[in-house]
């Protein structure tokens, strides 16, 4: 009997999983729109005065920003 040359990695990937997987169609978006909307947070606080996003948090208003900011950079290195 005669055994088939072809290997299991020859074959074309059409159902790709795990680390190989593209990014769903939502996943740039978002991303990009988290890192605007932390920086925009913290420019509306500068622009305002700190009267605005939230006036009760003060100071506290930069490190949200940046925190949101920091969770679409975080998005970056799963990006593909």
């Amino acid at each position: 009997m005669a055994r088939s040359t072809k290997t299991k990695t020859d074959a074309p990937r059409e159902n790709r999983s795990g680390a190989d997987a593209p990014n769903p169609v939502w996943f740039k978006p978002i991303m990009f729109g988290l890192m605007l909307l932390g920086l925009i947070w913290i420019l509306v606080y500068y622009i305002s005065q700190s009267t605005l996003p939230i006036p009760g948090l003060g100071d506290m208003n930069i490190l949200v920003g940046f925190g949101i900011m920091f969770v679409g950079f975080l998005m970056t290195t799963r990006w593909r």
